[in-house]
């Protein structure tokens, strides 16, 4: 059988190629890859040329139209780093391929700025949103960044200093391999101050004379963070679900770096706002029907740099409809109208799906798990009495916090 080669060539076309990958690229019947990949090498082909398309599907169609005809995927750098290569292998199987690498942008843009990448954090902004990699660089020692015609580095830029993320030199490589390749260096503040070309990958390197901005202390925790950093309506002080049943309540939730969460009777915020920092890259939506708790919703994700909950207005079932389905549900609430919601939110459950609902009274609670038991035999209970200690003159007592219950059940 003869194999598909997927092939990496540079900005200089096939002048860094060796000749035996020059042949196998003169030699194709058909050759597929961006119109820049195919302008590098237009004098030397007299295949068939396709120019492949950026939606998946139709990409797809293109190489399965190649049948048995000798046939070469150009690609721009390593087709195996943030490439075509990991797409089609992965869905036509990998012994119908041969992939032959070049030096990567990424790879060309460290040895520009004559620095080692082995020990930095890579990412691709057209696969990752800004928001859901600021406080991975936070961290990091150097970062190397393949940027997008919508998010260029004077926009990265001033979202780190947003986030007061100051600490980096920041170099952006332009053109990389191409007569007018160019190498800026600056600090962010003067990056975020420039416009630059689409090609480009930028580097941060951490300054070593600075010492780092870690986050306001209130999102240091993921989950359990004192109920007093959250902003809450004085009418309702003292009415968020506390830290120690947000914390079993959050962990009983399952919540993956993905999921979609509902967060139904959100009030301020505080589970949402946890919950968001445990799905990084998922979505929660808090459903709250007051609309002074809606903002104390938006001013809470703000204190938490949390940029991935979304307020929804509304009263369930009703404010839910046009949702997508979740990977979790938490439900508060006391009177009877939570049994009505506990089915309908099971209802709208992904399978594997988890629904938590916190009681404050016990009333419901018998009732609720017969109801839960209907749809599963494994609906599990707590009680949860939590005594906080405190010092009262010279000696140590305990002010008792309000009984509390959850179920759980799986779908």
């Amino acid at each position: 059988m003869t194999k598909i080669a997927i092939i990496g060539i540079g900005d200089d076309g096939l002048q860094a190629v060796p000749p035996s990958v020059t042949k196998r690229i003169e030699e194709a019947e058909v050759l597929l890859g961006s119109e820049r990949a195919l302008a590098l090498v237009a004098d030397k082909v007299v295949g068939e040329r396709v120019v492949l398309s950026g939606d998946l599907h139709d990409l797809a169609d293109q190489v399965r139209n190649v049948g048995k005809r000798r046939a070469v995927v150009l690609v721009l750098g390593d087709p195996m780093f943030y490439g075509l290569a990991r797409y089609i292998t992965d869905g036509f199987g990998k012994d119908q391929f041969e992939v032959i690498p070049h030096v990567s942008s990424m790879q060309l843009a460290f040895a520009r700025v004559m620095e080692s990448w082995d020990d930095a954090y890579l990412t691709n902004l057209a696969n990752h949103s800004l928001s859901s990699v600021l406080e991975k660089i936070r961290v990091a020692d150097k970062v190397g960044m393949f940027t997008t015609d919508k998010i260029g580095p004077n926009q990265i830029a001033q979202a780190l200093l947003d986030k007061q993320i100051d600490y980096f030199d920041a170099y952006v490589c332009e053109n990389l391999g191409a007569r007018n390749e160019c190498v800026t260096r600056g600090s962010l503040a003067e990056i975020a101050g420039q416009t630059f070309d689409a090609l480009n990958v930028m580097i941060l390197v951490r300054q070593r004379q600075l010492p780092d901005r870690p986050r306001e202390a209130v999102g240091r925790r993921l989950f359990g963070n004192p109920d007093e950093v959250f902003f809450q309506s004085r009418p309702k002080y003292g009415l968020i679900t506390s830290a120690e049943v947000r914390s079993l309540a959050l962990a009983q939730l399952d919540i993956w770096r993905d999921s979609i969460v509902w967060d139904v009777g959100a009030g301020s915020g505080s589970v949402s706002v946890e919950a968001a920092q445990l799905a990084s890259d998922g979505t929660v939506y808090a459903i709250e029907m007051d609309p002074e708790d809606q903002q104390l919703i938006e001013a809470n994700s703000k204190r938490f740099n949390v940029g991935n909950v979304v307020p929804v207005q509304g009263k369930a079932p009703e404010a839910w409809a046009n949702l997508p389905d979740p990977d979790c549900v938490f439900v508060a609430g006391s009177g009877r109208e939570v049994i009505r919601i506990a089915e309908l939110a099971y209802q709208r459950l992904r399978p594997e799906g988890r629904l938590v609902l916190n009681l404050t009274s016990v009333d419901m609670v018998s009732e609720l798990r017969q109801t839960l038991r209907t749809h599963s035999d494994n609906v599990q209970v707590w009680m949860i009495n939590i005594s906080r200690g405190t010092d009262q003159l010279e000696s140590l007592t305990f002010d008792a916090l309000k009984p509390s219950f959850l179920l759980a059940v799986t779908k």
